[in-house]
């Protein structure tokens, strides 16, 4: 599978389980929770995990650098998606989360959707390169790589 495929595939993935997730959070009426946000870390390390393990496994691509690539354009992507999910709801939808993003711990302040979606592209972005970082311990060694290939 081509780099770009791998990364596009893995990027919706993760988009698509932190938008359900927020669905299910919704239909549950706890959305307005903040602690429930760092599950979406989760989701990011999964899909940058399968990211990097496609790359690796089924392409045999051993290059620390490449697939450390991979996983945080796969993340970087995934944020600027939800990221967009979060503009078309809040703008299209529900006008009011904007004041519950604001009552966040996390966010704090009385802040315009665009200085929130800045607050939210750093907090993401971070969150990509310690995902693609730490999922890369697993893959940083060629000789273990192409021992998984073989099994």
């Amino acid at each position: 599978m081509k780099n770009d495929q791998i990364v596009a595939k893995n990027a919706v993935l993760i988009t698509l389980l932190i938008g359900s997730y927020f669905l299910l959070c919704k239909v549950l009426e706890v959305a307005d929770n903040p602690y429930l946000r760092f599950l979406n870390l989760a989701f990011v390390f999964f899909g940058v995990q399968n990211a990097i393990k496609e790359s690796a496994l089924k392409n045999g691509e051993t290059n620390y650098i490449h697939n450390l690539g991979i996983g945080i354009r796969t993340a970087a992507i995934a944020v600027i998606l939800s990221i967009t999910g979060i503009i078309v709801y809040i703008e299209l939808i529900n006008p009011d989360f904007l004041a519950v993003m604001n009552n966040s711990f996390l966010i704090g302040g009385d802040l315009s959707l665009a200085e929130i979606v800045i607050s939210l592209f750093i907090e993401g972005m971070a969150s990509s390169f310690i995902s693609a970082f730490t999922i890369m311990q697993l893959y940083k060694n060629p000789e273990k790589i192409k021992i998984k290939m073989k099994a």
